[in-house]
């Protein structure tokens, strides 16, 4: 399997929890210096300078919620590739396996009793059939599943 969408989902709500966790730390500079009570140039100076931290701090903040996002969707992305995966995989098994089946019987010695094989007329797998008995299937799981072309999938 392609990932660990769990452990991915636990890093996506990762980077919010310190997305929301750097917001309060840039809150709390800014109320922090707010409560000072001191005055004058040097403290108008340090609120600009704890105002521009602090907006520092919120635009990394953002960027966590964008990268959370990101991965989120990247997260949509692979389990719907994984199920589509899964979803081929499983019908082209079966596919195959019900061809095998009429090719073995097609392979088996003709019952004189039975009026639709007569033993003097050779029978021959549907086209569709030869294609699918001779089907080799990628790995379980694997991406390859996703380009599998035979009939009737």
């Amino acid at each position: 399997m392609y990932g660990d969408t769990e452990v991915m989902r636990k890093r996506a709500a990762q980077l919010r929890e310190q997305g929301v966790d750097i917001r309060a730390m840039a809150d709390s500079l800014v109320t922090q210096t707010e409560g000072v009570g001191w005055s004058g140039r040097a403290a108008s100076s340090l609120d600009d300078r704890i105002r521009e931290r602090a907006a520092h701090l919120r635009d990394v903040a953002r960027r966590h919620d964008v990268a959370a996002d990101s991965l989120e969707a990247h997260l949509a992305e692979v389990d719907r590739l994984k199920d589509a995966i899964t979803n081929t995989e499983r019908k082209a098994t079966a596919l195959v396996s019900d061809a095998r089946g009429r090719v073995a019987r097609l392979q088996e010695p003709a019952d004189p009793a039975d009026p639709d094989h007569p033993a003097d007329v050779r029978r021959l797998p549907a086209p569709e059939d030869e294609v699918l008995a001779g089907f080799a299937p990628p790995p379980r799981g694997h991406k390859d599943w996703l380009t599998v072309d035979l009939p009737g999938l």
